[in-house]
């Protein structure tokens, strides 16, 4: 079986659902609005974790229809949010898509429903169409939307069972649940402050949006030979960026802007 050739779609698809969601992030912050997409990850099952789940699950090796429709996670990405409340609108996001650029098979909530050993995900199974050489082709891969706490707990008990080998000592076992605990007692505090986190870092984003637009101006203008007058109005720019005034450096990148369109004229 040539597993390079079976597993060409599979890269594909996670290449590009991973520009699809991080495309969401980079819209929402580059309009100043609050992104719940922090960053996406993506992977393609290597080919021994492979064959040792279909083991596991009692799927024939022998044939790749088998393995195709007997695996759901073999292309996978991961979705990190901020907040647990960020989680459920990504899951929004993606029922939106429903029918579109993707088939939502099930869900499953590890969050509301936890696993017995802590572990905390959301979980979307879908069938997501890609295109190959050889036509069109519709392929099962699994999002994963998750917190940073759940995430770096996650990361933590999967390298644990592997190093186990999926038996874990029972104080291992033990101490991975209270730290789970621990891990969405956290999240839970941070929501408790989220507004004031998701007003402060939307302040960030339209700040550094509007500096952008300022310096791109600015430097239009050095493009242009007006030295002496990008030259002014970047030192007029490093007083203001030093008061760090909002409402301020907004009027300036509006005046900076209508300079350089009289310019061009």
């Amino acid at each position: 079986m040539d597993w390079k050739k079976i597993l060409i779609p599979y890269e594909n698809a996670v290449e590009e659902m991973k520009v699809k969601f991080k495309s969401i992030r980079s819209e929402l912050r580059t309009i100043g609005e609050y992104s719940p997409i922090e960053f996406v990850t993506g992977r393609v099952k290597k080919v021994s974790s492979i064959l040792d789940k279909a083991k596991k699950l009692g799927v024939e090796t022998d044939s790749i229809e088998s393995i195709e429709e007997g695996i759901e996670d073999i292309a996978g990405i991961r979705i990190m949010c901020q907040f647990v409340e960020d989680i459920y609108t990504v899951v929004d996001y993606i029922r939106e898509r429903d029918g579109n650029d993707l088939e939502i098979v099930y869900e499953k909530d590890y969050i509301t429903n936890f696993k017995p050993s802590g572990y905390r995900s959301y979980h979307i199974v879908v069938r997501y169409p890609i295109q190959t050489a050889l036509g069109p082709k519709k392929i099962l891969a699994e999002i994963q939307i998750r917190t940073l706490a759940m995430n770096f707990w996650g990361t933590i008990e999967h390298s644990l069972r592997y190093k186990y080998k999926h038996n874990l000592p029972e104080h291992i076992s033990e101490r991975l649940i209270k730290s789970a605990d621990a891990a969405f007692m956290l999240d839970k505090e941070m929501s408790k402050i989220r507004h004031e986190i998701r007003q402060a870092q939307k302040l960030f984003e339209v700040k550094s949006n509007i500096v952008s637009d300022i310096l791109r101006d600015i430097y239009s203008l050095y493009s242009m030979d007006k030295i002496k007058e990008a030259t002014k109005l970047q030192e007029e720019f490093n007083e203001i960026w030093d008061n760090g005034d909002v409402r301020e450096l907004k009027n300036f990148a509006n005046k900076v802007n209508i300079f350089v369109e009289h310019q061009e004229d």
